[in-house]
């Protein structure tokens, strides 16, 4: 395992951790240490060598009212060595499930350091290596992963219990105590902020974003990964259907003539086929013109005799383990199924292997092809790098969290935005993204996407952000969407993950520089947290 170099000024505080986080619905501690081991390290970055302090610990989050101890929250952060720290810009991340930690987007994305995968491939077993990131973003902002109440080493503190902290609004709620207690404990208040959200964690940060401006927090940027904020809206085939063509692009299986130049103009025409002729297709089906069959057949690679089978030529129609048929289709002559997270994996789709439930576990192809190594890398890099041990298991993913999470949401109008009337998930938190944004004018987000992610399909996701209820125009500039040619986790591609660093650069760069719009939101927050005083 290579690393960054370990810089020989200052002591390294190794910390052993003896509490017993119990993952369960009903599981809690008593323990309210804010303990942490603190490692010093060096990067290069852009020819720049940046000494930094990396903390791996936890932080107690108290109940808004009493100030009583709630949950103890597992985080690490990267903070460069700087004099003045309470200018750098501080971005908080975290993944999503609901019941993810944030191992992922720690060591995949944007930290000095990450794993090495084979990504679109199958990364082998043991031993695993983490390397200096190239990509990290510790140049323009200093780095806090938070694992939520349940993941991590992260649990609620008795009389609380972990099932309280799961569900849309009680886990936003915490997560921003976390962030109010970061700042507090850092002195960080006066720093510009960010948040970094990937898939339901996209969910979670309009939420959160709303939560924190109510709370005086304002935000400077917000990255929204891999978005799902209309439920209502997941597994709508129009929306879908530019995804799975990507994939049959990729896999070489379209018969477009002539063939398209490259994949963004040939998203560009397969998302206006399906909001028009493929729709049509759609609402006239058995009556459906065969030209508009033709061309999605040629566009899918999947023959027309096939797709009307799919519940009449409906593309996210899934077989009984909810599996999508097409991903299963495409290359079935070749006993392959293609990643719902990333359609350029292959995983074997005949003998046993063809009835394991992908949605068990870690069984989609895409997952399968890095679980064991994240596993693995993460806790070796906590113990040998971070210094960090504990008598409890890490929780990757933590299925509970999931099975007992609450969907329900009040959104900031007081409206019942999760659930509708016979108790079906309709999450919706667009509509709290645009709130923020109107409230807060200078907010810049960016919504970044992968080409061939049909758990979260790219196109859709802009529909959703174009049919948000924002109407100032001024204010929708502050909104850039981004697409790249990689998966659901979109950094594991590596030329995807340098040019979204490029972007989030850019975001960062125009954010941070511009003194009049930070001092407005400087401005905002000195004047409710003065009001609240």
């Amino acid at each position: 395992m290579t690393s960054s170099s370990i810089r020989s000024t200052g002591p390294d505080q190794p910390y052993s951790d003896t509490t017993a986080y119990g993952n369960g619905p009903n599981d809690s501690i008593t323990d309210t240490a804010e303990n942490a081991a603190i490692t010093h390290h060096s990067v290069t970055l852009d020819a720049r060598q940046i000494a930094y302090t990396a903390t791996a610990g936890h932080l107690v989050t108290v109940d808004r009212s009493s100030s009583t101890p709630t949950a103890k929250m597992f985080y690490v952060a990267f903070t460069e060595d700087t004099p003045n720290p309470a200018g750098r810009p501080v971005t908080f991340f975290y993944n999503g499930g609901p019941g993810a930690s944030s191992v992922y987007v720690l060591l995949g994305s944007f930290a000095p350091m990450r794993l090495k995968t084979e990504m679109p491939n199958f990364t082998p077993a043991a031993p695993y290596t983490t390397e200096a990131n190239p990509d990290s973003l510790l140049d323009k902002s200093d780095l806090v992963f938070i694992n939520p109440v349940g993941t991590g080493y992260s649990a609620a503190i008795a009389p609380h219990v972990n099932k309280e902290f799961w569900g849309v609004d009680q886990d936003a709620g915490s997560l921003r105590q976390f962030i109010k207690r970061y700042l507090t404990r850092y002195d960080r208040w006066n720093s510009p902020k960010f948040l970094f959200g990937e898939s339901y964690g996209t969910a979670r940060s309009c939420v959160l974003a709303y939560l924190l401006h109510e709370d005086g927090v304002d935000l400077n940027g917000v990255t929204l990964l891999s978005s799902i904020l209309d439920y209502g809206q997941a597994g709508n085939p129009v929306g879908l259907l530019p995804t799975l063509c990507a994939d049959a692009w990729y896999h070489k299986k379209i018969t477009v003539a002539p063939p398209p130049a490259d994949l963004p103009s040939f998203m560009t025409s397969v998302v206006t086929f399906a909001k028009n002729d493929y729709a049509k297709a759609l609402a006239a089906f058995p009556n459906a013109d065969p030209a508009a069959v033709q061309t999605l057949s040629n566009y899918t690679g999947i023959s027309p005799v096939v797709l009307t089978s799919w519940e009449g030529l409906n593309v996210s129609d899934t077989d009984k383990l909810g599996t999508l048929h097409f991903l299963t289709a495409l290359l079935r002559a070749d006993g392959k199924a293609l990643g719902a997270y990333d359609g350029r994996v292959l995983g074997i789709d005949t003998g046993i292997a063809a009835a394991i439930n992908p949605l068990s576990g870690g069984n989609d192809p895409t997952m399968t092809a890095v679980n064991g190594a994240y596993t693995v890398a993460w806790n070796s890099y906590l113990e040998d790098q971070l210094k960090f041990t504990s008598t409890s298991s890490f929780t990757d993913l933590n299925d509970q969290a999931f099975a007992n999470w609450d969907f329900g949401h009040i959104d900031p109008t007081g409206a019942q935005k999760g659930k509708d009337v016979n108790g079906n998930t309709v999450l919706y938190t667009a509509g709290d993204l645009a709130a923020v944004m109107a409230l807060n004018i200078d907010l810049k987000v960016l919504s970044a996407n992968g080409y061939f992610d049909s758990v979260t399909p790219f196109s859709q996701t802009t529909t959703d952000l174009q049919n948000m209820p924002l109407a100032d125009a001024t204010v929708r500039k502050n909104l850039t969407i981004k697409c790249y040619p990689s998966g659901h986790m979109v950094y594991l591609d590596a030329n995807s993950r340098t040019a979204l660093r490029a972007d989030l650069a850019a975001l960062y760069d125009s954010t941070v520089n511009d003194r009049p719009a930070v001092q407005r939101v400087l401005a905002l927050q000195h004047a409710a947290r003065t009001n609240k005083a």
